[in-house]
This record gives structure tokens, C-alpha cells and sequence, in this order.
């Protein structure tokens, strides 16, 4: 009754049966608030309209047009698998839940929304507004990021599920989520579930869903170094483990904390690299980024160099060409506050 009375939450990609503009959708969506992710949906769509397009672009393209969404991973895996079900299933996405649960970045949530929502499959989509639902409902204690809390969810979900109409009861309950059972402010009193909702008959809604986890952040100090030499500025791919992998930076001093910048260009590890070939141009403000489990304080020293200076794994690259690299979301920020730099 809610959903064709009251309903109106409306996402491009909803009533959507292509499987690749679905599975598109919901690993953007991963960590990313919907208003950011519709911008980068419709350019993606519009750029590469197919699988095959995607799986034949060039990666640094890819990568470019993800720029600032964050979370490259996905993009890589974005990347993977355009290229495996272009070569492997020509082009055309496996229609089964464990076909495209072993896809690269796809995991039980997403292959159960492609697989309900493109194929109509009774596979329950358990994301985080479905399971704030079923917390309160039913008044589970069991936190929903432990093992054992997962298993539950997934199996009351898959319980509940509308075996007839897996794909609407999905988007239902998921909207539902979103609008209704809100993490903070939920609508109660409006609430067609709340008769025999636990959560609200106990008064405990801000009690539910429960977490056994506590996030704890760490926080880093980026120092990069603008080193410019006749229009060409030293910059290299990050290729480790980390953070931002297969985004380009320029020169990189990370400190454990905060150090005066003077102090910094004055240090033997600095002065071992460039010495006194260099003229200082501006030191920026302080940037900061929020990651998930991180927080990052940038600065940008932006210096003249006198001299061509070589660093290992470093490359000289032309101003026209910086503008064709991806880099982190840190570092555009002051591209676009330092707007001179790349003219």
C-alpha cells in the first residue's frame, strides 16, 4: 500500500532492467550519497553507453571520469569486470546470481540487485536502510556489522522477500529506508509499520539498528612539493596499496604531524633532493580530505626549480597534459583554487 499510494522517491536508474546500467548505479552508489552519484551516473552513461564502450576505453579515461567520487577501488574493479563480461560473455551480463556474484567488486548486495532488479530473481537486496528496517521492526540486537549479524539479516530478508515480485519489493523496502525509517528522524507517527514495530512501541527507535564497531580514524599529513621546471611539473602515479592507487601526485612528504613548512624545505631528506635549486612561489592553505577511516591534511608547496631536477619514479609532464590526469579529490580542490597554475 505504501509504495503505490505513498512513494515517490524516483532515482534514473529505478524501473531500470539493463543489467549494466544497474550494476553501473550500485557500485557508484557504494559510499556515495545519491545527489553526488546521479552526476556521475549520467556522465558515465552518456560516455560509454554499453559495457563493450566501457571495456574498451582507455583506463585513464576511466579514471578521469571518475575523478573526485573517491574510492578508486571501485573503479578499477569497475574496470575488470567491463572487461570481463566484454571478453568472456561478449558483452552480454550473466543472468545468475553466482555468475555475477564472482564478477570482480561484486558482492552479495550488488549481484542480488542486479540479479532481482535486471532478471527478477527472489534474491533479497540487503542494504543499509533494509536492515535499519528489520532492526527496528522485529527489535534485533544482534549489530549488524558482525558476522553473525549479517547472516540473520540476510536470512530474515530472504525470508520476507516477495518470491512473485522480488524487484518491487526490493525498491520498496529500500525507499522505505530511506524516507520513512530514517537513521536520524524517522517518520513514526506516519509510519504505516509502527503497530507492531518493536523499535517504536519501546520508545527505541534511536537504539537500532546496533553496531559492534567503533570506527577509529587515523590522521595523515600530506606536504607535496608543485616542483615546476619550464611549464613541466614533477608528478607519478600512486601505485601501492594505499589510498588514491592509480591517481597521480606530485613530490610527496608525508609526517606523522603538522610541520612548519619552512622547517620542512630546511630538513636533510629535503635538502638531499632539491637543495637550493629552487625558488619558493606560495605555500597554500592548509586542504583537508575526510576519508572514511582517515582524515588527510594537505599542503602545496609550489616551487620554481632552477635547475631540471630527476626523481625516482617521477615524471616531467607538460601543463596541456596535467590536465588530462586523474588525481585525487585533495589535490583538484587546489587546482581549482590556484586556477593560474595549469594555464
Amino acid at each position: 500500500m505504501w509504495n503505490e499510494q505513498v512513494n515517490r522517491r524516483s532515482m534514473p536508474w529505478k524501473g531500470e532492467k539493463d543489467p549494466y546500467k544497474i550494476w553501473l548505479s550500485e557500485i557508484i552508489l557504494q559510499q556515495t550519497r545519491v545527489e553526488q552519484g546521479l552526476e556521475y551516473y549520467n556522465r558515465y552513461i552518456k560516455k560509454y553507453p554499453t559495457v563493450k564502450k566501457l571495456a574498451a576505453a582507455a583506463e585513464s579515461d576511466v579514471f578521469k571520469l571518475w575523478e573526485g567520487l573517491g574510492y578508486y577501488s571501485r573503479c578499477k574493479n569497475l574496470i575488470a569486470t567491463a572487461k570481463i563480461i566484454s571478453h568472456e560473455f561478449d558483452g552480454k551480463f550473466p543472468g545468475t546470481y553466482e555468475e555475477i556474484l564472482k564478477l570482480k567488486g561484486i558482492g552479495p548486495y550488488t549481484a542480488a540487485a542486479i540479479s532481482s532488479f535486471a532478471f527478477n530473481l527472489p534474491h533479497a537486496v540487503v542494504d543499509g536502510n533494509v536492515m535499519r528496517v528489520l532492526a527496528r521492526y522485529f527489535g534485533i540486537n544482534t549489530p549488524i556489522d558482525s558476522t553473525a549479524g549479517k547472516k540473520i539479516f540476510s536470512a530474515l530478508a530472504n525470508d520476507l522477500l516477495a518470491k512473485n515480485e522480488p524487484a518491487r519489493y526490493n525498491q520498496a523496502i529500500m525507499d522505505f529506508g530511506a524516507t520513512v525509517c530514517k537513521p536520524q528522524l524517522p517518520a513514526c507517527s506516519n509510519c504505516y509499520l509502527n503497530k507492531n514495530c518493536t523499535a517504536f512501541n519501546r520508545n527505541e527507535t534511536d537504539r537500532y539498528p546496533v553496531k559492534e564497531k567503533k570506527l577509529v580514524k587515523k590522521e595523515r599529513w600530506f606536504y607535496y612539493l608543485v616542483a615546476e621546471y619550464k611549464n613541466e611539473f614533477l608528478v607519478k602515479k600512486r601505485t601501492q596499496k594505499d589510498i588514491w592507487q592509480n591517481l597521480h601526485e606530485f613530490i610527496l612528504l608525508e609526517k606523522d604531524s603538522s610541520t612548519e613548512v619552512k622547517k620542512l624545505l630546511a630538513s636533510d631528506p629535503v635538502m638531499n633532493r632539491i637543495g637550493k635549486n629552487y625558488k619558493l612561489l606560495g605555500i597554500s592553505k592548509t586542504y583537508k580530505q575526510q576519508l572514511t577511516h582517515q582524515t588527510i591534511h594537505g599542503y602545496f608547496i609550489h616551487i620554481q626549480l632552477t635547475k631540471k631536477m630527476v626523481e625516482n619514479g617521477y615524471e616531467s609532464i607538460e601543463k596541456s597534459k596535467m590536465r588530462k590526469l586523474a588525481f585525487p579529490r585533495l589535490i583538484t580542490t587546489y587546482f581549482e583554487d590556484e586556477k593560474a597554475l595549469l594555464l
